[in-house]
């Protein structure tokens, strides 16, 4: 499957959230896309449930099915709770440290960026959307890359405040992870259970 580049709407739409942030089209539809979108529909069976919610996830932090899975084997590997151990290994991938810290404005622009090599990790450049951001490491702008206007205008008046495990550094352009998310502090409206329970059938 490759990475989905269509509307962003239809998807929102598709589980009634608006999952790539403020959208307006969604507020003013927020049924299922298609012809019978509005009308009342059959229930969805307990297994569509657990795969809805693994899907949102997904889209949610845009990857690809054979990473999800590979994510999910080593969160179930790892002490603690699955689910909150592979919520934590998405938050971790640096597009979504690059989101986090306000340096773009979606998950999708933070790819790009990093993809275009504007990202440093420890002042070294990565181009690795999904790589694990390890407590600790700084993750922060390339020096010539500061004064894109993309950058610049994601910046302007983003509350850092609002992400306890990131320390932004104004002056640097740079944030430090401090550490991996607790579950209560994740904003995302994902069960996670639910994923655990869809890949223990």
């Amino acid at each position: 499957m490759a990475r989905y580049t269509g509307p962003k709407t239809r998807i929102a739409r598709k589980f009634g959230e608006a999952i790539y942030g403020a959208d307006k089209a969604f507020e003013k539809r927020k049924y299922a896309p298609g012809q019978h979108g509005n009308s009342r529909r059959r229930k969805t069976s307990e297994y569509g449930v657990m795969l809805a919610e693994k899907q949102k996830a997904k889209y949610t932090y845009g990857v690809l099915e054979k990473q999800f899975r590979n994510m999910f084997d080593k969160a179930s590997r790892e002490s603690g709770i699955t689910g909150v151990n592979l919520l934590q290994a998405l938050e971790s991938r640096l597009d979504n440290v690059v989101f986090r810290l306000g340096i773009a404005p979606t998950r999708a622009a933070a790819r790009q960026l990093v993809g275009h090599r504007h990202i440093t990790v420890d002042g070294k450049v990565l181009n690795i959307p999904s790589y694990q951001v390890k407590p600790g490491q700084i993750v922060g702008v390339r020096e010539r890359s500061k004064s894109l206007e993309v950058i610049a205008d994601s910046l302007a008046g983003f509350n850092h405040a609002k992400y306890a495990w990131i320390e932004w550094d104004e002056q640097a352009k740079a944030g430090k992870f401090l550490h991996k998310p607790e579950r209560e502090d994740i904003p995302e409206n994902i069960k996670e259970q639910l994923i655990v329970e869809l890949y223990s059938k």
